[in-house]
Parts: C-alpha cells; sequence; structure tokens
C-alpha cells in the first residue's frame, strides 16, 4: 500500500520482496485484521486462516528503551515528554495500514478493539505515533493543519514539537478563515478517529519525502480519552477482551 497506493520511494529490500520493513518490525508486536477463506485478491498476502487486510506495529516503551527508542524520534523530539511523564507508560502505534476493499468501520473498530485491549494488558498510559496526510505540500492541507494548531494542540505538560531541522509550520490559515466542519470533512480518516477519542496534536508537522506524506505527531492519553468510547471497547479497569483476531469482512 506505502509504495503503490501513496507513491512512496521504496528501498532496495522493498522493491525486491515487495513488503514494507525496517529493523523496528523484529523488536514491535504487530496486530493483523484477517479476512477468512479464500484470498480476494491475486496478490493477497495469505497467512494462517486467510488474507491480511489490516495492520497496526505497537512499540512498548520499555522495549524501545532496550533498543534505541522510539522510531517516532526520527521526526519529533518525544524525549522532554517522556521526562515530564516519568512513571508512566508509553506506546508507539505506527504503520497502520489496511487494504483499500476493507476500509470499513467494522475493520476499523477491530485494530482499536485489539489496540484497547493491548493497552489494558500491558498496563499502558500513553499512545502516540504518527499521522499521516497523503503527498509533501503543506500548502495542501493548509486547512486541517490550521484546524488542529489552532483547536488541537497538546497543553503545556503534554507538549511535543517537531524536530527543528524537520520542522513545518502547520497554522497557515487566520482563525477567520477557518471552517471546523470542513477542516473534519478532509482529514484523513485515521486522524479523524483519533480526534474524536480526544488526541493531542504535536506542534509542527513533518515531511517524510521517502513515505510521500506530510505527518502529524498524535498524543493520546488514556486520561485524556472521550468517556462515551469505553462503553463500546471497554473501561480502562475492566478486564481485557478477548483480542479479536479475523474478520469475516
Amino acid at each position: 500500500m506505502f509504495y503503490e497506493e501513496l507513491a512512496a520511494t521504496p528501498d532496495e529490500t522493498a522493491r525486491t520482496s515487495r513488503l514494507d520493513s525496517d529493523a523496528f518490525d523484529a523488536i514491535c508486536d504487530h496486530l493483523l485484521v484477517v479476512s477468512k477463506g479464500e484470498p480476494a485478491a491475486a496478490q493477497a498476502i495469505e497467512v494462517e486462516d486467510g488474507e491480511l487486510v489490516g495492520t497496526y506495529r505497537l512499540l512498548r516503551q520499555n522495549v524501545a528503551n532496550r533498543h534505541g527508542g522510539f522510531y517516532t524520534e526520527g521526526e519529533f523530539d518525544v524525549t522532554p515528554l517522556i521526562a515530564r511523564k516519568r512513571g508512566l507508560n508509553f506506546l508507539e502505534l505506527g504503520r497502520s495500514c489496511v487494504l483499500k476493499p476493507f476500509r470499513v468501520r467494522p475493520v476499523i473498530e477491530l485494530l482499536w478493539q485489539g489496540i484497547w485491549n493491548y493497552v489494558r494488558i500491558h498496563d499502558l498510559d500513553v499512545m502516540l505515533g504518527c499521522a499521516s496526510f497523503e503527498g509533501t505540500d503543506p500548502a495542501e492541507h493548509a486547512l486541517p493543519l490550521s484546524f488542529m494548531a489552532q483547536h488541537c494542540s497538546e497543553p503545556p505538560e503534554w507538549r511535543v514539537r517537531a524536530l527543528g531541522h524537520r520542522y513545518i509550520e502547520m497554522n497557515r490559515l487566520p482563525p477567520d478563515r477557518i471552517d471546523p466542519k470542513a477542516a473534519l470533512r478532509v482529514m484523513p480518516p485515521l486522524i479523524k478517529g483519533y480526534l474524536r477519542l480526544g488526541c493531542y496534536i504535536g506542534e509542527g508537522a513533518v515531511i517524510d519525502e521517502q513515505f510521500n506524506t506530510t505527518d502529524v505527531l498524535i498524543v493520546l492519553p488514556v486520561s485524556a480519552i472521550n468517556a462515551r468510547y469505553f462503553l463500546h471497547f471497554g473501561a480502562p479497569d475492566e478486564g481485557p477482551r478477548p483480542a479479536p483476531y479475523a474478520s469475516d469482512a
């Protein structure tokens, strides 16, 4: 998806294998959504009993600390935040990917339910990671970027800034030119979902030339999650539900 659909630039390994991979894969846990039965596509990635249709990559702080840190640290300066919140357990979310025919609410909810079960199993307090707009021209996303800069920025104690040499200004439009409903309509579904949950957005965006994206930082403390979502996914102090493995989508 990253290379064929989003026009990312593959390195030689990715070009040969037709798979996205890096050094973080070996230390992360990988959340999968599988469609049971016969694969729908000729080039489907087959797993134990069906077709792989959705993924998330999960990296816990205690694992990251033993292996050189988070992937996110290549774009955003998260170290001061982690130092300020010493005692909280962080989880990095990354490489979210769902095949186009399966980008429907039930599959997205399976991924989120799996993440939430993981958070509760491992007693995690904060989720963070990069989320992306397609393309490397931030001017094309001036409306949603400006909306997030003006309405979704972190409180001071949660503030994270893009690395200085990679910092791209998000606040590109004056307040009187921002229509919140219009901004949400053009927001990528993943970012819109995080905003609905109650996430904060880091200061500054980052251009990722390899993946042909404009990235923003998501910071989602469990304590900030909108309580109405717990009715569906379970409250933080409830025992984890069985992690979903397969979808019949």
